[in-house]
């Protein structure tokens, strides 16, 4: 009697599992993707591939993000990273094939492989998962309204001007 119970269990089990699909069980529906900034305290915004914002936070930030744009259907996003005194970048996120989804072939059969995976988007795994950007500081560079004064880093100007350049005194 208690062998029985037992290989109930069993079958269900595999049942159960055989329902569903591999990457989904193994790796879940969103992906996380971690966003730093040397310095921190950047600004990031995810854009989905329509162009439209998804999530804004701060760096160091870590966002869970759809892994795909549909059934059977690839996504991807645009990462801009901004901070004020350095240059915005912006960084590609595109979702490739999951290798777990391949388990299918074992584990999830038919429904997995054609069905349950494809749906949730766990057959797609997004690419970088992590991110550690160092922002290059940006020329400094300052226009009176009236257009009279411009100051511009030493190293920004280009080579002719830098033999004409004199210096500046506060003395009169």
């Amino acid at each position: 009697m208690k062998l029985g119970k037992v290989i109930n269990a069993v079958i269900s089990g595999v049942l159960v599992f055989s329902l569903l699909g591999c990457a989904s069980i193994v790796d879940g529906r969103r992906k996380k993707v971690s966003i730093k900034s040397q310095p921190s305290d950047a600004k990031v915004t995810v854009y989905d591939k329509a162009g439209v914002e998804v999530v804004a936070s701060q760096t160091p930030a870590l966002f869970r993000l759809k892994r795909s744009g549909g059934y059977f259907t690839t996504t991807k996003y645009r990462i801009v990273i901004e901070k004020l005194g350095y240059k915005t970048v912006e960084v590609e996120v595109k979702s490739a094939i999951n290798g777990w989804y391949f388990g299918n072939i074992i584990f999830g059969g038919l429904i997995g492989l054609l069905i349950v995976d494809p749906a949730t988007g766990a057959m797609w795994t997004l690419s970088p998962k992590e991110i550690d950007q160092v922002l290059t500081a940006q020329s400094t560079s300052i226009i009176r309204e009236n257009g009279e004064l411009m100051v511009m880093l030493r190293q920004d100007l280009p080579e002719g001007f830098v033999g004409s350049l004199q210096p500046v005194s506060n003395q009169q």
